[in-house]
This record gives C-alpha cells, structure tokens and sequence, in this order.
C-alpha cells in the first residue's frame, strides 16, 4: 500500500483550510493547513510536503513571495504548486509571474481538484524518470514495460555502443552526447515505424526497446543498418578509410581504437527461461557479450531452450 500523499494548505481563509482537509482525507490525502505567516518556508524546511496548493486570491503578494522562495531553492524548485485563484481575476491575473504547475477557480470544484493533483504527480513522474539527454523513460518506466512485457509474445531489446568510452575520451562529451541522441532517435524511429512498443534509456550508453517478436528482427536489422551510415558522418575520411583512430583503451593504453558500432541482444519474453524481471537482463548481458565477440554492429534473439 502507497504512503498517503503529504499536502501543504497554505491561506488566510481558516474556513478554506478546513473544507480542503476535509475533502483530502477522505480521498486519503494527509492535509496540513497553513496560514500567511512568515513559518510557512520553515515548516517547509522541517517536514517538507509532497504538494502545495496555496490560496492566490485572499494575498496574492504573499503568496507570490512562498511560490518564488520555494521554486528559487533547488531542493524545494520540484515540489508540485497548484495556485488557487477566484475566477473573477483569470484575465487580470499575473500568470507569467507565479511559477505555478496548475491552478484551481475558486469556488472550488473539488473533483476537478482531485483530477488536477493526481496530473501533477503523473507529470511529476514522467519528468524525473525521462533521461534529461534523450528525453527517453528511465528505470522506472523501463521496469514497468518489462514487467508488462512478461510472458507475451515480445522481446526486450538491450542495446549498447561498442568502444563509446574511448570515443567519449578522444572526442569529448559534447560529441559523445550526439551519439546518444542520434542512437535514441534511430531506435524511436525504428520501433515507431514498426507499429510501436516502447524505447527506454537506462543510462549511459545502455538502451532498452521492446517490440513483437515478428518485428524484433526488423527493427534490430533497421536499428543497425541507420546507426552504420550516420555514425560515419562522425570521422573524417581518412579515419574512415582505415577503419580506426588513435586512442586510449580501459587500461589507459594506446591502441588502434574502431570505429563506433552497436550492440542488440533481444530476449524473447514468452520464454520459460524468463520467469523474473531479473533474468531479462542476465540473459541479455549474456548476449550482448556473444554479439561483441564479433566486428561491427550485429543483434543476436535468444534461441536457446529454457534452462
């Protein structure tokens, strides 16, 4: 059972406070009230809430001094404002200048209330676990499609690029920021023109995508053949030529590093190898490791019987 959602009501209006706890709790929301007095930002600091919905329209330039306090300190800058304000001021009032995430009219409807907490903390979900470089979803998100991909007849795709660290050490960051981004694209793309699924990023240089198993080999096939033309924009010709730079290995020796190139190891998930989430990715590690043996891009489907 998830923990009750911890809200902050701050306004003058006494009477305001106690409708809006009342109808919380009994949606299972824990309410504190709070009214304009300069203790609001402490009791932020002491036992920060989960989600603030301040009165706008009793005192609004105190109001706007807590939303531009807590939205200036890093700490609090991600906490979810919902401004309450009278629906006679909707013209006249400053929007640009309140940092709100959703506002509530006054009178309130309590349903559209309701609707409009639960949309800040769906946005609030979506934004911390999408990767800030890709835009792709995260870990949590990444789990949640493998665990609904279970025992279906899709495949989990892991993919990762072969001697990006090096790149990254020759190149730079910026560069090997592109490469990402040009990666994520590609598999986007690819999974989009297929008919759909999902594409994740776990981080660093590690991808996810899962589609149907009639389409893993096509994406895959597609996935490698886009990333092998773009990723040569990257080098001059005469690196090109030769098939190599100069560069630094793990051991931080010199060596004839090769061009980029990517691996794909996809895990059909309606395997009876596959009972846990867990397995998807010791399966996954296992073929990523095959598929790197070799020179260039290459994807391998698992193939082998359940164990």
């Amino acid at each position: 059972m998830l923990p009750p959602i911890r809200i902050a009501l701050v306004s003058s209006d006494a009477q305001l406070i106690s409708q809006l706890q009342l109808r919380l709790q009994s949606r299972g929301h824990q309410a504190t009230g709070m009214s304009y007095i300069d203790g609001v930002l402490g009791a932020f600091y002491s036992d920060p809430p989960d989600l603030l919905i301040i009165d706008l329209a009793s005192d609004s330039n105190a109001g706007s001094t807590i939303v531009t306090a807590l939205r200036s300190d890093s700490f609090f800058s991600t906490i979810p404002i919902i401004g309450l304000v009278s629906s006679r001021d909707y013209d006249s009032f400053p929007w640009e200048t309140y940092p709100l995430d959703d506002f509530a009219f006054l009178p309130l409807n309590f349903s559209e209330l309701f609707c409009r907490i639960a949309l800040s903390f769906s946005r609030l979900r979506r934004i911390f676990d999408n990767n800030p470089l890709t835009r792709l979803p995260g870990n949590t998100s990444i789990q949640r499609a493998i665990e609904d991909a279970m025992g279906k007849p899709q495949a989990v795709c892991h993919v990762d690029i072969n001697h990006f660290k090096p790149y990254n050490d020759a190149f730079g960051f910026s560069h090997g920021d592109e490469v990402l981004r040009m990666l994520a694209r590609i598999m986007f793309n690819a999974v989009r023109d297929a008919g759909g699924g999902f594409c994740g990023h776990i981080g660093g240089d590690d991808f996810v995508f899962i589609v149907s198993l009639t389409q893993v080999e096509s994406v895959c096939g597609t996935i490698i053949d886009h990333f092998d033309q773009i990723v040569l924009d990257l080098f001059d010709e005469a690196t090109k030529r030769q098939g190599y730079y100069n560069g630094t290995n793990r051991k931080g020796e010199m060596e004839k590093i090769p061009l980029l190139s990517i691996s794909i190891a996809a895990v059909p998930m309606n395997s009876d190898k596959i009972r846990h989430v867990a397995k998807v990715a010791e399966v996954a590690a296992e073929l990523k490791k095959l598929a790197k043996e070799s020179e260039g891009s290459r994807y391998l489907v698992d193939q082998r019987k359940g164990e």
